[in-house]
C-alpha cells in the first residue's frame, strides 16, 4: 500500500523557524497556480517602430490553491460537527498575530524536492525550495453543505499566498556581481585604451585583456565611435 503525502501549511517565525505543528491539509489539492511576473517600462522614442523595453523589477510572485474540507464523516443531522472545526485553523493565518503586529509568515509543502522551482538554474534567481514561503494575502471560504440545523458540513476555502523573501535571502539568489557581465564602451575622441580600462573595469592594468578580447592590434589606434566589449573576468 503506497504512503499518501499530505500538504501541509507551516507557520514561521521571520527566521525561518517553525512555530507551533503544521497543519495538514484535509484532502491534498487537485490543482494549484503558481504566478510571477516582471514591471517593464515602455520608452517612447520619436520615429522609431516601437518603444524600447526596459526592465524596472519583478513582482510578487503569487499562489493560489483551493482546499477542500468536509465533516460528514460525523452524521449530517442532529449529531453533525460544523466544518468550521477543520477550517478555522487556516483561516487564522490571515488574522493579525499580537506579537508582529502581522498576519505570520506560512510555508506551504507538498512534494518535497519536486516543488516547482526546486530545480531552478540558480544563475537565474531560482531557489533550491520545498515549498512556497510566503504571507496569505486573502482566503475566500464557500460552505456547499448544511445539516438540517444549519451547519455548515462542506466548505472550499481558496488561499492566495504572496511570497515572503528578506533582502539578503533575494541579494544570495539574485547574485548580482557587475564584474560577471560583459560591458559595452563607445569610444570617445582621445580616450586610450587605459583609460577605458580604468572607466569599466576599475583598472588600467587590465587594458590588455579588452585589446585582445577585441582583437585590437594597436591599442594607440582606437576609432572614436567604435564599441569595445568589456569581458566579465
Amino acid at each position: 500500500m503506497s504512503w499518501l503525502a499530505k500538504a501541509q501549511i507551516q507557520r514561521l517565525r521571520a527566521d525561518g523557524t517553525a512555530v507551533g505543528a503544521a497543519l495538514d491539509v484535509l484532502y491534498n489539492p487537485t490543482e494549484y497556480t503558481l504566478a510571477k511576473s516582471n514591471q517593464i517600462a515602455e520608452i517612447a522614442i520619436p520615429g522609431l517602430d516601437s518603444p524600447l523595453l526596459q526592465f524596472v523589477r519583478g513582482q510578487t510572485e503569487t499562489m493560489t490553491v483551493e482546499l477542500f474540507f468536509d465533516s460528514t464523516d460525523g452524521g449530517t443531522g442532529a449529531d453533525a460537527k460544523s466544518v468550521t472545526e477543520k477550517t478555522d485553523p487556516f483561516y487564522k493565518l490571515i488574522k493579525i498575530e499580537s506579537e508582529t503586529h502581522a498576519p505570520p509568515i506560512v510555508l506551504f509543502t507538498w512534494g518535497g524536492d519536486a516543488f516547482p522551482g526546486h530545480r531552478t538554474n540558480a544563475a537565474q534567481g531560482g531557489q533550491a525550495r520545498y515549498g512556497f514561503k510566503g504571507v496569505i494575502e486573502s482566503v475566500r471560504q464557500r460552505y456547499t453543505m448544511f445539516s438540517s440545523l444549519g451547519l455548515p458540513l462542506r466548505a472550499t476555502l481558496s488561499l492566495v499566498i504572496k511570497e515572503y523573501k528578506t533582502l539578503p535571502e533575494q541579494l544570495a539568489e539574485l547574485g548580482l556581481l557587475s564584474p560577471d557581465r560583459t560591458k559595452a564602451h563607445a569610444v570617445q575622441a582621445g580616450q586610450t585604451i587605459t583609460r577605458i580600462a580604468e572607466l569599466t573595469a576599475g583598472d588600467g592594468a587590465d587594458w590588455r585583456r579588452i585589446a585582445e578580447h577585441n582583437g585590437i592590434e594597436n591599442p594607440f589606434d582606437l576609432a572614436p565611435g567604435s564599441i569595445l566589449e568589456v569581458p566579465a573576468r
